[in-house]
């Protein structure tokens, strides 16, 4: 028997999602992001999906070149950038654009050989101290690039730290003005929202907006759930009750005896544990559906199993599905039981699902 263990991939969903992107930035062009195989959802199959943007983001070279290879003509951007000389050739025989954040990058330009071939996005450092140029830095890095007969579009672009936390709006808008202050009068395309952008700051919107959580049905905040932005879960994980055990008062569950019956009660056995990308972190009460109805976790999340309450769920037995994330359970409740953020959840699930 096949293990039951699976996850669900709604495409129409992400075209939902999609339309939802659209209506808060109906002038931006949409830089779908789709790194780490597509938060967890599988490049290809999203890239489908998503077929009518007008680009994909993501980290991987090889992810890139498979999706070239598909026939996208779209941009293709690599937000992390090339690696050595090796990877900008490849990006030249693949045309694909790279974001380019430090000295180092501008020094390997000449292996580039097509005569404005190579577009870039040139980020700027406003403030998270991760990737990009200095305010003081920035002039000299777009002088690089535009003396450069290799280099065609660039297009100026930075990241927000805090567009996703409810009380940092002066931090978001602090960034935004160095951002301008630093772009005035280049007359260069511009690229600024996240999710948590698109949504709360229709003034960074500009030329390219670059959404990711926010296509795959999750709330990029904590402050508002994906039903509340009428976001639609992409990703439904799920399995099935492979065993019962009838427990005594006093009877223990699982490693460590973490969870303790204080009744007489019945515990579902689920295939399904941390090496699958459930988070080992749940709590005993993390939320679960079982034929529909709600219940919780119990004791400690096993390496490929975990224990559910099945008290008052008389119709439960072996071979009953189980919801553990996704439709009719947002996969926030489950991070925020965990822990972690919904992003962690997503990327862990792994790709042998």
């Amino acid at each position: 028997m096949t293990r039951p263990f699976q996850v669900l991939i709604n495409s129409s969903a992400l075209g939902h999602n999609l339309s939802i992107v659209r209506k808060h930035a109906p002038r931006a062009r949409i830089m779908a992001v789709i790194k780490a195989n597509a938060y967890g959802h599988g490049l290809l199959c999203v890239a489908e999906a998503l077929s009518s943007v007008d680009g994909f983001a993501m980290l991987e070279l090889d992810a890139a070149i498979r999706l070239r290879e598909a026939g996208y003509s779209q941009t293709i951007l690599l937000i992390e950038g090339f690696f050595s000389p090796k990877e900008l050739a490849l990006c030249e025989q693949y045309h694909l654009s790279t974001v380019i954040h430090h000295s180092e990058q501008l020094e390997m330009l000449p292996v580039y050989k097509r005569r404005g071939g190579l577009d870039v996005f040139l980020k700027l450092n406003t403030g998270m101290n991760r990737l990009g140029f200095t305010p003081e830095q920035f002039s000299f890095a777009l002088r690089t690039l535009q003396s450069n007969a290799t280099v065609g579009q660039i297009t100026l672009m930075s990241h927000f730290s805090c567009a996703d936390e409810i009380n940092d709006k002066a931090d978001v808008l602090e960034q935004l003005k160095i951002f301008n202050h630093t772009a005035a009068g280049k007359n260069l395309p511009r690229s600024l929202a996240n999710s948590a952008a698109i949504l709360h700051y229709p003034e960074t919107h500009v030329d390219w907006v670059r959404p990711g959580i926010m296509l795959y049905g999750a709330s990029p905040f904590t402050h508002k759930t994906s039903m509340e932005l009428d976001l639609l879960p992409v990703m439904t994980v799920s399995s099935k009750i492979i065993a019962i055990q009838n427990l005594k008062t006093g009877d223990r569950v699982g490693y460590g005896y973490a969870f303790q019956a204080n009744q007489p009660m019945r515990v579902g056995i689920i295939a399904g544990g941390y090496a699958d990308g459930y988070p080992r972190s749940a709590p005993t009460g993390t939320p679960v559906l079982v034929n529909g109805r709600r219940t919780r976790t119990l004791g400690r999340i096993s390496m490929d199993m975990l224990h559910i309450d099945l008290s008052g769920i008389e119709n439960a037995g072996v071979g009953s599905s189980v919801v553990l994330w996704g439709d009719g359970i947002p996969v926030e409740e489950i991070a925020q039981s965990a822990g972690t953020v919904n992003y962690e959840l997503l990327c862990a699930i792994q790709p042998r699902m």
